[in-house]
């Protein structure tokens, strides 16, 4: 993860930012995990109640116990330079999201080698890292230190092993190692954690090495986005977490890992910490282990896209209480569409498990093996049915350009301003660090010497209203341009993404 970036996906939805703020990733790269047969003993995890006093060594001793085990991880990965590298820390969304040509006049710029920076911890004598996903995942040589001093730090070359976007873990295994023993964290329990509870984290913040911050659990099952449709509830912590620190260990008041720290909230005027970071239970990657340690990690779906229920509408559905997750579409020839599943579907329950909302249908499905079949009981038109779906496996990029379409959709044209226009996915509003439930269209192209270049719009800036009018798409913004006359002005709402903040303007149509 770069120094210049804030830790936090990829990738898709659920806000958890408040007013003007959001949440920024750290270095999010792209290499497939290398398969391995191998198996992998899962450190065994500690439940038994946290308890006894805090004292004036309590941290400095968990401090001393845990450092040797958590080590700074260095990567480089080869890039596309574009004009909004210097804003993102050396990423290229535009690439990333829709490999759009970059640099004035749509020239495509040659690759430049990009290194970032993170944080792992040490879970096995044999040289297995646990780490966060957007730190290694497009890496083309992965670099592990150890020691705390970062002018006096060893080096050795490792490979990643398996990866999980969903829960923004990775496996590395050291490729060369010390002629010493390593040492393995501890885990602890994180179901236990609870707001209030004592936690220390211990990372590479801004490429600085060891860095210890103390603080508590200021929240547990945040929901936090992971991909379109999908989050993951993770806890929140004031313990100081900075660009740097993603992939380091939150530990408990006995010095054991109970999370994986992976992003922080920023506001428009920072990119560090402001005393709310995220990290990810260690309960859910250790349940994972076994299967990041063979490369893939499988999971199911049945092919919705689904909703909460709208509070105000459980009369219409026939709810009596608001449960359910409202399905809004089902994608031709998935698992669902087979079975008879249609939008405006209440999915009530799934294999006998009632379900409560969007989120918790998400976690069933996603947790039954593929191939199995459940019975899904649905709501339609007030009257409660039952079917059958087969679980298929989940893909999460065949799934993203099934349920949302690839990238931002079809560009549209701002007819007489210069403009290129794409759909706003959910990943492009993270990473331009919108404010939450922002809708709009993002400017992909700007045409030189147009009326949008002179007024200083760029790539990345989104369009918010045009002309008092909210827009939701492309399409909105760009039918509403093209009614404007030769010589008329239009006036522009934009979300300015270098400077976080919305902008006013007019631009005359050519």
């Amino acid at each position: 993860m770069s120094s210049r970036k804030i830790t936090f996906f990829y990738a898709m939805l659920i806000a958890v930012a408040s007013l003007a703020a959001g949440m920024v990733l750290a270095s999010r790269l792209d290499l497939s995990p290398e398969s391995s047969a191998q198996t992998i003993a899962v450190p065994p995890m500690n439940s038994t109640p946290l308890s006894g006093p805090v004292d004036a060594t309590t941290f400095r001793t968990i401090a001393k116990n845990a450092s040797p085990f958590v080590v700074n991880i260095r990567t480089r990965a080869k890039r596309r330079a574009a004009d909004m590298n210097e804003f993102f820390g050396g990423e290229d969304p535009f690439r990333r999201f829709f490999g759009l040509p970059q640099g004035p006049g749509g020239s495509r710029p040659r690759d430049q080698v990009v290194e970032s920076a993170g944080t792992g911890f040490i879970i096995s004598k044999e040289g297995l890292i646990l780490t966060n996903n957007h730190v290694v995942e497009a890496a083309t040589e992965i670099l592990v230190a150890f020691g705390e001093n970062q002018y006096d730090q060893e080096e050795y070359k490792a490979k990643l092993v398996g990866r999980d976007q969903l829960t923004d873990s990775a496996l590395i295994e050291l490729i060369e190692k010390p002629d010493r023993p390593l040492v393995e964290a501890k885990f602890g329990d994180s179901s236990q954690m609870q707001t209030g509870d004592w936690v220390m984290a211990i990372g590479n913040p801004f490429s600085l090495a060891h860095t210890v911050t103390v603080g508590v659990i200021s929240a547990t099952k945040r929901p936090f986005p992971m991909a379109d449709q999908r989050s993951q509830d993770v806890l929140q912590t004031d313990a100081a977490i900075n660009p740097g620190n993603s992939g380091g260990p939150l530990l408990n008041i006995r010095g054991e890992v109970i999370g994986i720290n992976t992003a922080i909230l920023a506001n428009s005027r920072s990119e560090g910490n402001i005393g709310i970071g995220f990290a990810i239970p260690i309960n859910v990657v250790r349940e994972l282990l076994p299967q990041l340690r063979a490369g893939k990690v499988i999971r199911g779906r049945i092919g919705v896209a689904v909703t909460d229920v709208p509070r105000d509408n459980l009369a219409e559905f026939g709810l009596k209480q608001r449960s359910g997750a409202l399905v809004s579409q089902v994608p031709k020839d998935g698992p669902a569409a087979k079975a008879g599943v249609r939008p405006g579907d209440v999915i009530l329950e799934v294999n006998g498990k009632p379900v409560q909302n969007r989120d918790e249908l998400i976690r069933i499905v996603t947790g039954t093996k593929p191939g199995s079949t459940l019975p899904v009981k649905l709501l339609r038109e007030k009257k409660e049915m039952t079917v059958n779906v087969t679980v298929e496996e989940l893909d999460l990029e065949a799934e993203s350009g099934t349920l949302q379409g690839q990238g931002p959709g079809p560009e549209e044209e701002g007819a007489g301003f210069g403009l290129t226009l794409g759909n706003l996915t959910s990943s492009m509003s993270r990473s331009l660090r919108l404010p939450p439930d922002t809708t709009g269209a993002v400017i992909m192209d700007v045409d030189a010497g147009s009326p949008a270049e002179d007024a200083g719009l760029v790539q990345g800036d989104v369009v918010l209203r045009v002309n008092n009018q909210a827009v939701s798409s492309a399409a909105d913004a760009s039918r509403i341009l093209q009614k404007i006359p030769s010589g008329g002005r239009a006036m522009l709402l934009v979300w300015k993404s270098r400077q976080g903040q919305e902008l006013f303007l007019t631009l005359r149509k050519e």
